[in-house]
């Protein structure tokens, strides 16, 4: 299952444990959309449970993900930092952040625009 809809009132958890319960156990769950149009407590202990087979996750109810999220610990889920919509010149500048990010570590500079530290 792919979401691609906007977070609205009417959306907001659109996937909840009801709707999970209705997917085959061998579904993977693809949310590009908005975090909050999944239940993401539904969502984890599905697949704690295995009743899905896993999710691949570009959006989350709180961005950035915080460090240690239950999330991080699945083996059956696939976590991207919300950059299934982004434009090539997006992309392009996130490469060189992040070769200049690489720069810093072989040299021994502390690095720019850390978002989690997960030390």
């Amino acid at each position: 299952m792919s979401l691609h809809v906007p977070l609205l009132p009417d959306t907001r958890h659109l996937i909840d444990a009801r709707r999970l319960a209705l997917l085959k156990p061998d579904a993977c769950l693809v949310n590009v959309a908005r975090g909050g149009v999944v239940d993401e407590a539904a969502l984890l202990e599905a697949l704690r449970d295995h009743r899905l087979r896993g999710a691949a996750l570009d959006v989350f109810e709180q961005e950035p993900l915080p460090a240690g999220h239950p999330f991080t610990e699945l083996d059956n889920v696939i976590l991207s930092p919300h950059t299934a919509g982004t434009v090539v010149e997006a992309q392009v500048r996130i490469l060189k952040k992040t070769k200049a990010n690489l720069d810093r570590v072989l040299t021994g500079e502390p690095l720019v625009d850390v978002v989690n530290d997960v030390g």
